[in-house]
């Protein structure tokens, strides 16, 4: 009973500290300070490192010299390398989910496409990202290989303190990342062969990146959607 109650304790504090780093209440760079937390959530110190130990794996928070537990920082170069390790990752996913992928995932997909597409009518531009996220995950549920799956949610949360730490919005890519989505839903649906499957989905990412590069500021925005 006693240990089921550390767990509990840790991963209250992990659900705190994460849902704050993610919705930008703890900016990168920003200090934890373990015994603030420790007393806000009700508990001893122990299992709040325990949850910084955890979310240190999971990127979002990283040890430095004389600070101690900080918000992970990443830079430009860092986020399109991550980007580009993802379009490997789920490229991979994709091919492994698609033979399992039946009609009713499919119309799934088509629906939250759609609803993509009217997030962009409307310049919702966190609901095209939450919906973008909800179309990906959708496949790989059909994704028997869990440890990738893991290794690409994880990576997934690294970039989510990214983008809600200023970078910009390539509007342009929303609209291109529709119309790569339908053609993938139609590559799935069709049977294509799974390499072309997986190849095209590596690039939809691919493309993300590219578009990253090559993106003009514009200080309208403050979201990178489409990923």
């Amino acid at each position: 009973m006693k240990r089921e109650a550390k767990l509990n304790k840790q991963q209250y504090a992990y659900e705190v500290i994460r849902s704050r780093i993610l919705n930008g209440t703890y900016g990168p760079g920003q200090r934890i300070v373990i015994d603030q937390i420790a007393k806000e959530v009700g508990s001893s110190s122990i299992p709040v490192r325990e949850a910084i130990r955890q979310l240190e794996a999971d990127g979002l928070i990283e040890y430095k010299p004389n600070s101690g537990a900080v918000v992970s920082t990443i830079n430009e170069q860092e986020y399109l390398d991550t980007l580009s390790v993802l379009a490997v990752m789920e490229g991979y996913a994709t091919r492994i989910s698609a033979e399992r992928i039946g009609d009713q995932v499919l119309n799934e997909l088509e629906e939250l496409n759609q609803q993509m597409q009217k997030a962009l009518e409307e310049f919702d531009f966190e609901q095209f990202g939450r919906l973008n996220r909800a179309f990906h995950e959708v496949i790989y549920q059909q994704c028997p290989n869990q440890f990738l799956l893991d290794t690409i949610r994880r990576a997934w949360q690294r970039l989510d303190s990214v983008r809600r730490s200023g970078f910009t919005l390539v509007p342009h890519r929303a609209k291109h990342s529709i119309k790569e989505h339908a053609q993938l839903i139609s590559l799935i649906r069709t049977k294509a062969p799974l390499e072309q499957i997986e190849a095209y989905a590596r690039e939809h990412k691919l493309n993300t990146v590219r578009a990253f590069v090559n993106r003009k500021p514009n200080p309208s925005f403050a979201y990178l959607s489409s990923i």
